[in-house]
This record gives structure tokens, sequence and C-alpha cells, in this order.
């Protein structure tokens, strides 16, 4: 392609909204334009790089032996409705009616899709198992869209469904995508980790997979060990149940701590350390109000105190609420002495607390050397903290290790979640109806692009990994009214053109500095520049990645090209 027709409309200053590098670099390389907050068009450039991307993923689903299909973005409000999620997957899903106020919505995801169709289309054993999958549009109405297409309002996504006739099966299917993802994402070039995790508003029955580009933007943490190989999301992480602390037990007693609202301000006050304050928490499970109670030191995981609970949603009552139930705001809340209606459950570390501070649900006062089961009761003790830097290894015990990732692919064991809402059965080989078991497999394309943008970059610009450039050499004259030197470029031009290599020629009348500094922003792998030696026959080979050059003999140039492009590493 020659760059004086190719629409790259590069930038110098960097976009005032754009936070990160992969955001700040898409827009000055002029791989997307934002539309609105959370949507943009892909140019040319852009484009070509997520079809690179979009082919990779094909390539290997096909080599797993999954069936790739197409759906509509458009989806009835019924199917959502028999599989509970339509009041169940909360704001982000973008809803609307037709002209005869039918309601539906833009997919965020498929699983009704695909399996209301394989309800319909497999009712025999002998069709099962069945992968299928697609590369598509979807919609998400995030509440604040940010870092460029990391987190859209519409982003294109692969996603692929299982159907099997029992778990041993699933268990294939699972593994199949797991190892085609590993495949995957090597090609790209990505750093990645595949964690363990939690399943979310998808869900499930079985065991779920994120793999997770290491970045330091992410927005997701990353907790491993570095002896066993343990990985998870920081939602998954289990804690290891905490001993019981060996000392004598001191009497109760109610003390003032006058404005000592928060655990750093009753530490400090009481000269002690926020490990040994207890905080009490009020959440909303559902309708359910329940009393959380956790080390001072500690954060609730939602996540696990939602599955714990078995609930759709969960969320820590608001100070009004508080107020009204209770006729205090909070800040002396405590476990002893609350409403005997209220369902007191407690992390595993307040189980193994001595002689802890609690608040005494009196303002100004808290008690000191409170101890659960003397002093107050605990309905269920139960694993509710996010892990923290340090602690031990759920597997080994090794203290575990934090990384910062990118979420671009996430695999799920479903089970017969959605099968049993939607009915998709069918007949085994004694004639007995079955429900499908199946498993749900994503990869977010477009995120996939920004991932690696931002692991492959420098201060000058992008560094594409080979398999995903939008070009691989770039071919630029210093200048196009050199006679000796256009020919040469144009002639370097065909000749790879010829032998299928993917060319940029920067036939611009733009000056060299110019030139260059575009020709690092766009980050193509190999750059060839004729230049003044062309004269004496020689041409400049320059790689973006180590920035190292030398000169070729332009008889030299297409071999010594084509040889470099058949190395894995540029």
């Amino acid at each position: 392609m020659k760059q004086q027709k190719l629409l790259i409309p590069t930038l110098r200053e960097v976009p005032s909204d754009a936070e990160v590098t992969s955001h700040k670099l898409m827009m000055r390389a002029g791989l997307i334009r934002q539309l609105v907050s959370g949507v943009y068009t892909y140019l040319p450039l852009g484009f070509k790089v997520l079809k690179k991307v979009e082919a990779i993923v094909r390539e290997e689903m096909n080599r797993s032996e999954a069936q790739e299909i197409l759906t509509s973005a458009i989806q009835p409000a019924e199917l959502w409705q028999e599989s509970g999620r339509w009041d169940a997957y909360g704001p982000e899903l973008m809803r609307f009616k037709d002209r005869h106020d039918r309601d539906f919505v833009l997919g965020p995801t498929h699983e009704e899709v695909f399996t209301s169709l394989m309800r319909d289309e497999i009712n025999s054993y002998k069709k099962l198992p069945v992968t299928i999958y697609q590369i598509q549009t979807k919609y998400r109405d995030e509440r604040r869209p940010r870092f460029g297409v990391i987190r859209a309002r519409e982003f294109i996504m692969k996603d692929a469904y299982s159907f099997d006739v029992d778990t041993a099966g699933l268990d294939e299917s699972y593994q199949a995508m797991y190892d085609a993802y590993h495949r995957t994402f090597k090609r790209c070039g990505l750093n990645y980790r595949a964690i363990e995790a939690d399943g979310g508003a998808i869900g499930g029955e079985g065991g779920t997979h994120e793999f997770m580009a290491l970045s330091e933007i992410g927005e997701d943490t990353i907790v491993h060990c570095p002896t066993c190989g343990f990985a998870a999301n920081i939602e998954k992480a289990e804690n290891i149940k905490v001993p019981k602390q060996q000392q004598n037990l001191e009497e109760l007693t109610l003390i003032e701590t006058p404005n000592q609202k928060s655990i750093k301000e009753l530490a400090s006050f009481l000269q002690v350390e926020e490990k040994t304050i207890i905080k009490t928490l009020l959440y909303k499970a559902d309708e359910q109000q329940i009393v959380v109670l956790i080390a001072g030191d500690d954060e609730v995981n939602d996540i696990k105190l939602k599955n714990l609970l078995d609930a759709t949603n969960v969320s820590m009552l608001q100070d009004d609420e508080i107020e009204a139930l209770l006729g205090q705001k909070p800040g002396f809340l405590g476990p002893k002495g609350l409403p005997a209606n209220l369902r007191i459950i407690a992390d595993y570390k307040v189980e193994a607390m001595n002689n802890a501070v609690i608040g005494a649900n009196k303002k100004d006062y808290h008690y000191k050397n409170a101890n659960p089961g003397r002093d107050f009761n605990v309905e269920q003790f139960a694993d509710l903290r996010n892990i923290q830097l340090g602690d031990p290894c759920p597997k080994c015990n090794t203290p575990v290790l934090f990384d910062r990732g990118i979420e671009v692919g996430h695999v799920f064991k479903l089970g017969t979640k959605y099968s049993k809402a939607l009915r998709a059965k069918f007949l085994d080989e004694n004639g007995k109806e079955q429900l499908m078991v199946m498993g749900c497999y994503g990869i977010g394309v477009s995120r996939t692009v920004a991932a690696i943008v931002e692991q492959h970059s420098d201060e000058n610009g992008i560094i594409w990994p080979k398999e995903v450039a939008p070009f691989h050499v770039h071919v630029i004259p210093i200048n196009v009214k050199n006679e000796k030197q256009y020919e040469v470029a144009l002639n370097i031009y065909n000749d790879l053109l010829a032998k299928g290599v993917e060319v940029l020629f920067d036939d611009r009348l733009d000056r060299a500095g110019s030139k260059f500094k575009d020709a690092d922003l766009i980050g193509i792998p190999l750059r060839i520049v004729v230049g003044g030696k062309v004269d004496e026959g020689f041409v400049e080979l320059k790689y973006r990645k180590t920035g190292e050059s030398r000169d070729l003999e332009i008889t030299q140039v297409t071999s010594v090209l084509l040889e470099e492009l058949n190395q894995l590493d540029l």
C-alpha cells in the first residue's frame, strides 16, 4: 500500500482524554477514533490489526474443531427471561423496544442464543459433542468506559459454546479450548497468565480460568505463587484458615473512644494494630440483611460473600439504611447486642482472634477484650476476605506475589445452568432425556489489540509483533523527488509485493524527520530506508524492536527480508 493514499491520521499531541499507553498510541498512530464515549471507529491500520488477531483466533478455534457461525446481536427478551438473567444481569444490559413494544437486548454475550439454537437443532446423543463459535460485536452499557477499547461499550469478542453429553465430555471440550487459548495468546505475542477465576454474571457449575495479559494498568489483581505456580484472580484466591491464637482471655471492658470512627483512627488512638480490631459491616444480600465481621486490616471479598450466601447481588448498606435499622450511624457498630434477627457471619480470621476491639453500638464507645463465642455469637465462619500480598499460598504456604492484568480471555464450565433453564435436552442411548452439559469460552478481540500495544511499545510508539503487524516492511525513500531514491524504493516495494510480503511504501513529500517519527509511531517491524547511499548500491535495514540497523546491498534486499520474516522474533 502506498502511504500517500492510506488514511493514517497520526497525531503529534496526546489526546487529553487518553489515560493509558494503548489508548494514547492507538489514537496517535491513527488506529482508532472515538465516536462517543466507549464507542470507536477502527481506521485502516487498526482494522488490519484487528483482522490479524481475528484470523489467529479463527485458526486456533478451527484447529480445535470448533465450527464458526454468526448470530444476531439483537436478542429477544424472552430468552433472557427464560434464563433468569433479564433482571439479574444488571444495568450494563442494553435494552430497547421495537415498534411493537416488544423487549430486546443488544447482546453482551450469547449463552441464551446458542443454547436455544442447540435446543432446537440437536435431539440425539449421536450429534454430540459440538462446539460452535462466532466473532461478533458485543454491547455493554459500561457505567464508566475507560482506557480506550480496553473497557468500551461496543467491542469485538469471540464467544464459543460447547455442548456435551456428560461432564467427562465437558472436561475434554474445556481442555481443548484452554489449549487453544494458550496457542492464541502466544501467537499474539502476549505475556500472560492463565489463572483460576470466579464465574461472575455468566456463572456455571464448574471450573473457570481467566487469561490475563500482564500490565500495570490492568484492572484485575493476579495472585500467584513463585514456588508451585498457583495463580488466581484476587476474587477467587482462597485463604488458609488461621490457627486460633493462644492467649488468656481478658475481661470485656467498655472504653470511651470519642470521634474515633475509622479503623485507622481507632488503632492510633488505642495504640493497637489494625488487625486486632474487628470491623462490623452490614450488607444486603438480595433482600436479606447480613452482618459481616472481618479483621480491621482486611477487606471483604464481595464475590466470596455472594457465593457463600448464594445471592444474586450483595451490597453494603448505606448510612441512612443502617440508621433506620439500628438507630445509629456507622462508626461504632459491633456484633455485641445487635437485634437477634440479624444473621452474623465472620471471616475465619475473626474466629482465631482473642481479646479484640469491637464497636459498642454506642456513639464514642468501643469494647476491648472481646472474644467470639463468649461475648458475641457468630452463625457461620468462612473465607470472606481478599488475600493480601505475602499471605501463604493456599497450595504450598509460600508467600504469594501480586501482579496486575488485563483480562483478554475467559473459559467457563457452565454445566447445565443454561440447558436446564432453556430446556436444552437430548435423548441418550437408552432413549431417555438428558440435559446438555455446556462450556463457554470468550476472547476479547479488540481488547487483545490494546493489550498487545500495552506490552509492545516504547516512548516513540508501537512495536508490533510480526503476526499481528498491519504491514511487515516499511519502505521509506528519504526524498521522493530524488529520481534514483524513488526508483530504487519503488522497485523494492514491487518486488516484495510480488513475493507476498505486506509492505507500506511511504511515497509522501514530507521531510525525513516526519517520516521517521510516523514510522516509529505506527511500529512496522522492518524498515528499509532509501537515502544517500543509494548511489553506492546500499540501503538501510532498521529493526523497530531493537533500534538496530545495518546496510544492505540493493540486490540482496528481498532475499534478506524474506529470511528475516521467517524468523519468529523480530
